[in-house]
């Protein structure tokens, strides 16, 4: 039995058997009535083959079920995928509904349009489901979003053996490339700016020290044993400003939270049962957010009864009511230096630190009894 494809004008046999079979480059060549060169020239360089031709390697292609060359042995041919990944231990979600994340994340992307460049995320909750998606993912080089777990993240892609650069990584590894921001000084500008105001009554809220989450009341000291540093750097540069502005550091509560709404508005719960702040030092835009929320909930205006300050500089800030004062990051600069290290490597091992801005909106003001 035989099956009949026609192609400008001409017909070609192909056999049931070689239907059956997988097809090769040269099964289409033959169908085609081509050379393998040419119809190897259809898939990877088509504009050097005449049109008549290309339809009818295509229309033999297509017939005989061959999809084009596989690309896994055109990379490695090449050496290179022309693409990026981006290693979380994160779920993958977190990559869309974290704020920050998601801004980062565009500077990423529009880096890689602009060098052409693909983007896999990368990401797994458990160490050997991480390990295997880093081992086994299509990529020139990694980025490290180390905002948690950034030693895990840097052991585990360190055994691939390819580029990579760490985001926000606080270890003092000289042997990695790091791009990131201080996180102390830029808590040190929330704490001054609210300490000019005139706020002598003052609250923390806290991203996570571990990945198994405590929501509630933690000491300062409990941060010399965590696990992810930014929050211990955050409660440091804080309590640097208030000590300079004569506040007892001691008496200032800290409330760590999961950093998302349902947390926040937990420990909000808790520290409002207790005493009455009339600022919010917030390490996380997303927090501050929910922070707003909760206390005209609970009836207090922001800022008039309590001002709150947040840390990123995410866009949502800009749009609540009042608009988020915050510490800013450049985190879309942060993203595209991250992948210029990947795409135009330059064999030196660089520690970036980006400077943090001071944004002043409306929901930070002098506390009611200065008023």
């Amino acid at each position: 039995m035989h099956y009949i494809v026609a192609m400008q004008g001409r017909e070609s046999a192909i056999s049931k058997g070689s239907l059956e079979k997988s097809a090769r480059l040269v099964d289409v060549a033959r169908a085609a009535g081509v050379s393998q060169g040419t119809a190897s020239n259809v898939f990877n360089r088509p504009q050097i083959v005449r049109e008549e031709v290309r339809d009818r390697v295509l229309a033999a292609a297509a017939a005989l079920g061959y999809a084009g060359p596989d690309p896994r042995g055109r990379m490695l041919r090449a050496g290179k995928v022309n693409a990026i990944g981006v290693v979380s231990s994160q779920p993958l979600a977190h990559f869309f509904t974290d704020p920050y994340a998601r801004v980062l994340l565009s500077g990423i992307a529009d880096a890689c349009d602009t060098y052409g460049a693909g983007l896999s995320l990368v990401s797994a909750a458990r160490d050997e489901q991480l390990s295997w998606n880093i081992q086994s993912a299509l990529v020139d080089g990694f980025i490290l979003f180390c905002i948690e777990d950034g030693e895990r993240l840097v052991r585990l892609t360190r055994e691939r053996q390819l580029p990579f650069v760490a985001l926000n990584l606080a270890i003092a590894d000289e042997t990695i490339q790091v791009i990131g921001i201080d996180d102390a000084a830029g808590a040190r500008l929330a704490a001054e700016h609210l300490t000019a105001l005139g706020h002598r009554r003052f609250a923390i809220l806290s991203l996570p020290r571990r990945d198994v989450g405590h929501v509630g009341p933690v000491r300062a000291d409990a941060f010399a044993r965590a696990d992810h540093p930014t929050p211990g750097q955050r409660v440091a540069g804080y309590f640097d400003a208030l000590r300079a502005a004569g506040i007892d550091t001691t008496a200032v509560p800290i409330f760590e939270t999961a950093n998302d709404e349902a947390s926040t508005a937990a420990v909000l719960d808790q520290l409002f049962s207790r005493s009455r702040p009339t600022a919010l030092l917030v390490q996380s835009d997303r927090m501050a957010i929910a922070a707003i929320a909760w206390l005209w909930d609970h009836g207090l205006a922001v800022p008039r009864d309590v001002s709150v300050i947040g840390f990123d500089g995410v866009n949502e800030g800009a749009f609540t009511s009042p608009a988020l004062t915050t510490i800013a990051q450049p985190t879309v600069d942060i993203g595209r230096l991250a992948v210029r290290a990947i795409v135009e490597p330059d064999g030196v091992i660089r520690r970036h630190q980006l400077p943090v801005e001071l944004v002043v909106r409306g929901s930070t003001a002098p506390p009611p009894d200065r008023e």
